[in-house]
């Protein structure tokens, strides 16, 4: 191998080493901006998470349940994610139980599982949701049952 070439390789490898270093750090600059809140493969109720088949459509929305009132019984036909912004609410979900959610906590609600969100608080439940959905599903639907 000729010296030129030699040389050559040397500040290749010099300024891939740098570039990787560079990388790495604009990595972990990133990464120490993000706070998860949530990582998952099941929703509340120990289901698998299942991405509906067809045309991906998500939608996001925030929900408030004012003090005192209900959702009604519902059901998901595709994966939710929710993040508590205010207040507590509580989701009867039957036969699995009831829990409570309070703000800043975070969830995968239960999918095709029928549930009631109630707020038994005093002030506005304001909830973060993220149907990641499908234009074939619907995202929320009525379920069958005492309302």
């Amino acid at each position: 191998m000729t010296a030129l070439k030699t040389g050559f390789l040397s500040v290749l490898a010099v300024a891939l080493t740098i570039a990787a270093s560079q990388a790495a750090e604009e990595s972990d600059k990133y990464q120490s901006l993000l706070t998860p809140l949530l990582q998952t493969g099941t929703d509340v109720v120990d289901r698998a998470i299942a991405y509906p088949s067809g045309t991906p459509k998500v939608t996001s929305a925030i929900v408030v349940i004012p003090s005192g009132e209900e959702t009604r019984r519902h059901t998901h036909e595709v994966p939710l994610y929710v993040h508590v912004l205010n207040g507590t609410v509580t989701v009867d979900y039957g036969s699995k139980g009831t829990k409570a959610y309070e703000a800043g906590e975070t969830f995968m609600e239960a999918m095709d599982w029928p549930h009631n969100g109630m707020n038994k608080g005093t002030v506005p439940v304001r909830i973060l949701v993220v149907y990641m959905g499908s234009e074939s599903k619907t995202n929320t639907a009525t379920a069958p049952g005492p309302q």
